[in-house]
């Protein structure tokens, strides 16, 4: 890897794109808790719809490849994601270096008082097809948002109940 390639040699995957999504949720649970809840990776397909998650090099730390796969009906959407850093337990970047899903995110965890923790999952995406995919990105925004943010909350719940992680 040359001095001026970017992260991991994950190439202009590592460098944001102008599809910019951001979801926070407050989860009654501590911040070691919730971090830990979310790098269980093969459990994210609990909290993600139409999502079945899993590490496929690595231990799931720095240094691994996770793999998330929607699918709905005959589509399917494969999502490739390199962990590039973790700081338990307050945030983890990864880097979506698959053909069609790319661009850097993170999640971090913040304590508030009273065992509580704001989580904020933030990812900037490269937009596939061009001036079409700019074009097209102030109506998708939408969706991804809301899918985002269903998705987090729907985390926050299981972390509340005990049942992640």
């Amino acid at each position: 890897m040359s001095p001026t390639e970017p992260v991991g040699g994950l190439g202009d995957a590592a460098e944001p794109g102008i599809g910019e999504v951001t979801a926070t949720v407050i989860v009654d649970a501590p911040a070691p808790k919730v971090f830990a809840a979310f790098l269980d990776w093969e459990k994210q397909s609990e909290w993600i719809p139409f999502t079945r998650v899993r590490v496929v090099e690595g231990d799931g730390g720095e240094g691994s490849l996770v793999e998330a796969v929607t699918a709905i009906g005959p589509a399917a959407l494969r999502d490739e994601l390199r962990v590039v850093k973790v700081n338990a337990p307050y945030e983890v970047r990864v880097v979506h270096c698959g053909k069609i899903l790319r661009g850097p995110g993170s999640m971090r965890c913040t304590a508030m008082s009273g065992d509580r923790t704001q989580v904020v999952l933030h990812e900037w995406f490269h937009l596939p097809a061009g001036p079409i995919g700019k074009l097209a990105w102030p109506v998708l925004w939408p969706g991804s948002k809301l899918s985002f943010t269903g998705a987090l909350k729907r985390f926050g719940r299981l972390v509340e109940q005990g049942k992640l992680p």
